[in-house]
């Protein structure tokens, strides 16, 4: 599995196709955060743009080979832990986007809650927008995985069903991603930090799953 990981990781950065999607999330957070804003406020923003960026890179990486190159990859390693590795890797580039914004994000906001009067703690703040962009990483591989080959193969469908799954995934109520957002912004106002901890765990067994069932239709469906 080290091996598929070093390749896929590899074929993403040499494809530069994860341009696109981190641009759109600069993009989204320079227009979304501002210094001096609340600090869980402008957390909860950052978490929630990460989720179709997810979402998008789980899409680049399953279909960033040529179909003879999956073939022969899939009959070396078999198909499902190819494209497990596929999904991986694109979890990892989520979750190291994430990381990084959050650490940029807290140190650029203002400690407060939302009145601007009340101290929010910086620390365990900055541990909630972690868990937060964790959370809507994981579900946003989620969405990728099930709207991505070889679920869905026409990008015709997939790419709309791509975008309203993740804008269901942030809006819904009852979601990981919605509950660890909503998390951040209602404790923003009340100047207190929840840690999303069931939201995170949510989250990763809908991935575990969504991913399972992903790699186990590979098995069934050529490229």
């Amino acid at each position: 599995m080290t091996a598929l990981l070093r390749y896929q990781s590899a074929l993403l950065l040499r494809s530069q196709r994860w341009l696109p999607p981190f641009l759109l999330y600069a993009v989204l957070l320079g227009i979304g955060v501002q210094g001096g804003q609340p600090l869980l406020d402008s957390l909860g923003y950052t978490a929630a743009a990460l989720l179709p960026v997810a979402a998008w890179l789980v899409r680049i990486c399953v279909s960033g080979e040529p179909p003879a190159a999956r073939t022969v990859v899939a009959a070396a390693a078999g198909p499902a832990r190819a494209h497990l590795a596929c999904v991986l890797v694109a979890l990892g580039a989520a979750t190291l986007l994430g990381t990084a914004s959050t650490a940029v994000v807290a140190l650029v906001s203002d400690p407060v809650g939302a009145d601007h009067q009340q101290r929010v703690p910086a620390l365990e703040g900055t541990a909630a927008g972690l868990l937060a962009c964790l959370t809507c990483a994981l579900l946003g591989t989620a969405v990728g995985a099930l709207t991505a080959w070889p679920v869905l193969r026409s990008p015709g469908r997939a790419v709309p069903a791509t975008l309203l799954a993740a804008l269901l995934a942030l809006v819904v109520t009852g979601s990981p991603a919605h509950a660890a957002v909503s998390g951040l912004v209602g404790g923003s106002h009340t100047a207190t930090v929840h840690l999303p901890l069931l939201a995170t765990a949510a989250a990763a067994l809908l991935t575990a799953a969504a991913t399972g069932a992903a790699c186990a239709l590979t098995s069934r469906r050529s490229p």
